[in-house]
């Protein structure tokens, strides 16, 4: 489904990502793990169209990403919820997750959509008429990424899901997404600086350090290998 050779991108002529090369299979669930800075969140932004791509090869569905508009992207099926949320806080909760239907499939299974979302999230089902200002961080956070669903993608890309959360609410968050993920055809991208779940639930993991890949593996692969014991499991 995605394919991504060579990449390189940055901000004001300085290097972030350095010949990033990695793949996602159609509902796979992949992760991507690696330090502050190492540019994880360049990664995304860079797929979505935020940050110019300065060379190398993206491939989705066939398509050449880095020749599409980046409005024109989400049409495609890709959905990018950022790090800290950033939901509409003056906005319902439902006009929230109206926001994320603008996409011609969105629009086209709304009504079912939004059926699938109450039951994945029955909280938010609870606060339709709330101003999504008014949710908690956790609830926040589910709004962040039932909004991206809402989009009807095929490629949901999570950034920091459980970044200010607590660990239990994190944990909640987790099992949220995979069995959405196990329900579905979804396949998911997933930057999360919790490395241990991010393993565990992941099919695949890609190792991101100073904007390159250093490794990747399954979760058993990678458990065993010194360097992320010792660098990310504390172990």
């Amino acid at each position: 489904m995605l394919e991504i050779e060579g990449l390189c991108a940055g901000y004001g002529g300085v290097p972030v990502l350095n010949g990033v090369r990695l793949r996602v299979r159609r509902g796979e669930f992949v992760a991507i793990v690696g330090p502050n800075g190492a540019g994880k969140t360049t990664l995304f932004r860079a797929l979505s169209g935020i940050v110019p791509a300065d060379s190398g090869m993206v491939s989705f569905d066939d398509k050449d990403l880095l020749a599409i508009a980046p409005a024109s992207r989400p049409h495609l099926g890709i959905a990018h919820v950022p790090e800290g949320r950033q939901v509409f806080p003056s906005l319902t909760v439902y006009e929230n997750l109206e926001m994320g239907a603008y996409t011609e499939a969105g629009r086209r299974v709304w009504a079912e959509s939004i059926d699938k979302i109450y039951s994945w999230f029955p909280v938010l089902a609870e606060r339709a008429g709330d101003p999504a200002g008014a949710l908690s961080g956790g609830q926040q956070q589910m709004l962040a990424i039932a909004r991206g669903l809402a989009s009807c993608p095929k490629l949901l890309m999570l950034d920091e899901p459980s970044m200010g959360l607590a660990p239990a609410v994190a944990d909640e968050i987790f099992e949220r997404i995979v069995a959405i993920h196990e329900n579905s055809e979804l396949t998911v991208l997933l930057v999360e600086q919790r490395v241990a779940e991010a393993l565990h639930f992941a099919d695949r993991a890609y190792v991101l350090e100073t904007g390159r890949v250093v490794l990747e593996g399954t979760d058993e692969e990678l458990r065993n290998d010194d360097r992320i014991r010792q660098a990310y499991l504390g172990v």
